[in-house]
């Protein structure tokens, strides 16, 4: 019995993700990374809730945060992969790490997680998801769903997990990407 609610729901996840009415552009990986940056300053913030899938079709809940455009200053990204015989590996990703930021256009990222000291300017919460009007083109969610706008945002010891990031224009000055053995992750 408790079955056919979660049956309906999945249908009906299943038929917005078809309608193309969550953020599920592409199929994401088996594994989330990790994303962290002493500052980001960004214009255009949305933020809502919504589902990527893997290949496998599994239905994963994220926490879709859009910024029309977007600076983080000493950004780092890393992947672990465990592979059997070898172990661990990981990659890490930086940029940013000097005078010239990191800037980004239409930026999506699907989180599952997020931390850091935020500040807004002109927000609004627990306005519907179809309505949202201050983010970049496309930072809409399925109607009736809680969201939040601003004008901008400005967080500080920004720490993320996620699933998929998207951007329209993504600019890494000092970009160093390094493959090591064993669990090296930004935070």
């Amino acid at each position: 019995m408790l079955s056919v609610p979660a049956l309906a729901g999945t249908a009906a996840l299943g038929i917005a993700l078809a309608n193309g009415a969550l953020a599920a552009s592409f199929a994401v990986s088996g594994q989330q990374f990790k994303v962290s940056a002493d500052s980001l300053k960004g214009d255009g913030f949305a933020q809502y809730g919504s589902v990527d899938t893997n290949a496998r079709g599994d239905l994963l809940p994220v926490a879709v945060t859009a910024i029309k455009t977007a600076q983080l200053d000493h950004l780092c990204q890393s992947v672990v992969t465990h592979l059997p015989v070898v172990g661990d590996i990981s990659l890490n990703l930086s940029a940013g790490t000097g005078s010239t930021p990191v800037e980004a256009t239409d930026l999506f990222v699907d989180a599952t997680q997020l931390s850091g000291n935020a500040s807004f300017h002109g927000i609004e919460i627990g306005r519907d998801a179809s309505t949202l009007d201050k983010g970049p083109d496309g930072a809409q969610g399925m109607q009736d769903l809680f969201a939040q706008q601003a004008d901008d945002v400005s967080i500080s010891k920004l720490r993320q997990t996620a699933w998929a990031t998207n951007a329209g224009t993504f600019k890494l000055s000092g970009l160093s990407m390094k493959i090591s053995k064993g669990k090296k992750e930004c935070f």
